[in-house]
Order: C-alpha cells, then structure tokens, then sequence
C-alpha cells in the first residue's frame, strides 16, 4: 500500500531509518523521498492472512520462511525502502549490511492489489524488484475479485506472466514447489468494488 508523499525535503537513506524506527506509522521510502503508508481493508488483511497460513504450512520442514506486512526490504539499485505484503526467502537471511531489522534477498514477493496500488504494484514498483538478484517470482493478489496475476523469472531480463481466474483454479507457486488453491487464497474474502476513498488515493 502506498500514498502520495507529503513532505517536499528529499531524505538520505540514513535520515529516513532514523525517522522511521522513531515513528509509529510505517513509511516507505522511494529515492528520497519518505511515504506514509495507508491502512488495508478486511479483505486484503485475509488475503495475506490466508497467504501466510497456506505458505507456512506448505513450507514446513523445508529452508524457507516468509514473513508479512511489517517486514522491510532495502532495494538498493533502486533505492527503495517498502514493505511487501507477503515475501518469501530461501536458504539464509540476508541483511542490510548494519542492520538486524531490513532484509533484502527475497524469492518470492507477493502484493495484494487496491485501488490505489495497482498501477504502481504492475509498474514501478515491479520494476524495482526486479533488480534484486534473488528475486524469481511475482504474484499479483486482487481483492475485489477471483483473480491473481503471476510472473516467474525464466532467464535473464524475461518474465513469463500467467493469469489465474475463479476459485477452482490453482496457483503454482514454481520457486517454492507449492501450489495453492485461490479458493484458500480467498477464503472468507467477501468480494465489493474499490472502495470511493481508494479510488481517491491513486
């Protein structure tokens, strides 16, 4: 999730962690400039709920883990600072170097769609993860209906993009050997247009 930013002063990377860990309220930080980041609805709060459950309990046994929501990721080719809504990593941990709290060797990133993050979702913010070299695999959730856009990374500079629609569907995780059904992707999700106020945000 994202707004528009709201101060004019440009932050070095270093001002915006030291704001950050500070504050109450989770920012994002985009090439200087630092980006309060907006409250989800019910519906993409059980998507990722339903995501983490369905990943942890496919993943279990094995040397990956995922995390959720308040976990921040340093994209430093791009200079980013966000917070995807679902990632998962193979193998080690890797962080910021100085740093116990941001990592930044994602596999698998997962975004649930609003509104007001859609264009950025598909468009810049892909593009930044796409410089991260550990980075093999995309998944675009949308929450006003059954409906996932998946990408996994099929050689250097290509993407194949794979669309899943309807509950019956299953989608095929590839770098994590995991398939999930949308039906569980979606459990509990009742499905109602974007919100007026989302659609206010973009």
């Amino acid at each position: 999730m994202i707004a528009q930013p709201q101060v004019s002063r440009t932050y070095s990377p270093e001002e915006y962690l030291d704001l950050e860990v500070a504050s109450e309220i989770r920012y994002e930080y985009i090439a200087g400039d630092i980006v309060p980041m907006t409250g989800g609805t019910p519906n993409h709060n059980r998507i990722i709920r339903n995501l983490c459950t369905a990943l942890t309990i496919g993943l279990q046994g094995r040397d990956l883990e995922v995390f959720v929501a308040d976990q921040r990721l340093w994209i430093p080719q791009a200079q980013i600072y966000t917070y995807p809504d679902v990632m998962a990593i193979a193998g080690e941990l890797t962080y910021q170097t100085g740093r116990r709290d941001t990592l930044t060797n994602p596999t698998l990133i997962i975004e649930v769609l609003s509104a007001s993050t859609r264009n950025y979702d598909r468009g810049d913010k892909f593009a930044a993860y796409r410089t991260i070299a550990t980075f093999q695999e995309y998944a675009l959730v949308d929450q006003y209906s059954a409906h996932v856009e998946h990408y996994v990374k099929t050689g250097s500079k290509q993407w194949m993009l794979q669309e899943y629609d309807g509950l019956d569907t299953v989608l095929n995780l590839v770098s994590l050997g995991l398939e999930i059904s949308l039906r569980d992707i979606y459990n509990k999700v009742q499905f109602e247009p974007a919100a007026q106020g989302e659609e206010a945000q973009i």
